[in-house]
């Protein structure tokens, strides 16, 4: 009897469509493929975003949160935030109400891809990114405005710090719990996947209470896995150093080889997994999630591009390999690797979507959907 494995999805906004559409067929074919026919995927559609508003009058309406709760794990494309919409941003804000702590982002170079590095297949690093504290906590006061006024006499009167009117203003909360929780979850990521190291990276020269203090604390729950964790390259074990945030930009194109998984709050992370996408390629080839203890959110890294929906021209790369990170985490593994597979050996013949395409030589760009269709031909041929 076939197994059927219900998996809820939001296409996305502006190219979310396109991508969606030549995503579609790779993924079932990969879950048919990987088990004989035995599981195959039904999709569940859920609405957020533009579509949702147009339809709801609600960005994310009530039922799409219902639906991630009870399903726990989701593949959604990138989503717009309308201008006047409630939300700063959808995706921080399912994050935030679902408690997402873990951003995902896996780098890996793999043959066919540009790359500006002379040794590009000496990448492989997973960053892991703090989701809910830093700058996601989303605490600023504009210059001149009433509020930030009351901070800055605050500040002054009880602080000893003197502004003057015309700064604004903003916080920058890292806690101990959010951090230790975060650095429990990449650890234990660390072992699971049998990867080399893990590095801190962090600002704490300069901002010692915060990011110094995510470095201190990162440091003491590493300490509690003395069976798994060496602070000196001992043979066997998880080497756990730091690399002041700066200088591991700098590590990260001179020397990719010599890091694993990359342990960052919010912004150091964010910085960092945009500028490592370029190293392989670009966004369109980077994949992403978002995990928290009970729900998990799986998403490319790449905006909406409205100017480009319904052109057939986007790289659905990014969105299949968060497939297949979802396929890993949900055990269909066997999915995930025939898919991967797939994606690899479509690049490596050199077929490719223009993102990729007019960094190369000689290669004429495909569509998008001609892209997918590569890609569940090679699947079903394995």
């Amino acid at each position: 009897m076939t197994e059927i494995i219900e998996i809820p999805y939001i296409a996305g906004d502006g190219t979310g469509e396109d991508i969606w559409n030549a995503s579609k067929e790779p993924l079932e074919e990969a879950v048919i493929k990987a088990y004989g026919g035995d599981k195959r995927i039904s999709w569940i559609e859920m609405l957020a975003g533009e579509k949702a508003l147009e339809k709801t009058g609600k960005l994310i309406p009530e039922e799409t949160l219902d639906t991630i709760r009870r399903y726990k794990t989701v593949i959604k494309g990138p989503l717009t935030t309308p201008v006047g919409g409630g939300y700063r941003s959808i995706n921080v804000y399912l994050r935030q109400i679902f408690d997402l702590y873990v951003c995902v982002r896996p780098i890996r170079y793999f043959k066919g891809l540009p790359s500006p590095l002379k040794r590009p297949e000496k990448i492989d690093m997973v960053i892991l990114r703090e989701n809910t504290e830093d700058l996601y906590k989303g605490i600023e006061w504009k210059a001149w405005t009433d509020e930030a006024k009351k901070v800055i006499k605050f500040l002054g009167e009880e602080m000893g710090v003197s502004l003057s009117e015309d700064y604004a203003i903003g916080v920058k909360p890292i806690s101990k719990p959010g951090t230790v929780r975060f650095t429990r979850w990449g650890i234990d990521y660390a072992i699971k996947n049998k990867r080399r190291s893990i590095t801190v990276v962090h600002k704490g020269n300069i901002m010692k209470y915060t990011e110094g203090g995510f470095r201190d604390w990162a440091y003491e729950v590493a300490g509690e896995y003395r069976d798994y964790i060496s602070f000196s390259g001992e043979e066997g074990k998880i080497l756990f150093n730091d690399r002041i945030a700066d200088n591991m930009f700098m590590q990260a194109i001179l020397r990719p080889g010599d890091y694993d998984v990359l342990l960052c709050p919010n912004l150091n992370g964010d910085y960092l997994s945009d500028a490592c996408a370029g190293l392989i390629g670009g966004l369109g080839v980077a994949p992403g999630a978002n995990i928290g203890d009970n729900v998990a959110i799986f998403e490319p890294t790449h905006g909406s591009a409205p100017k480009y929906a319904g052109k057939d021209v986007i790289n659905p790369i990014s969105f299949l390999q968060s497939a297949a990170m979802m396929f890993s985490y949900m055990g269909l593994d066997r999915a995930s690797t025939i898919l991967t597979t797939a994606i690899e050996d479509t690049v490596n013949e050199g077929i490719m979507t223009y993102d990729l395409a007019r960094q190369m030589e000689g290669i004429v760009p495909v569509r998008c959907s001609e892209f997918g269709m590569e890609v569940a031909k090679r699947i079903k041929g394995l």
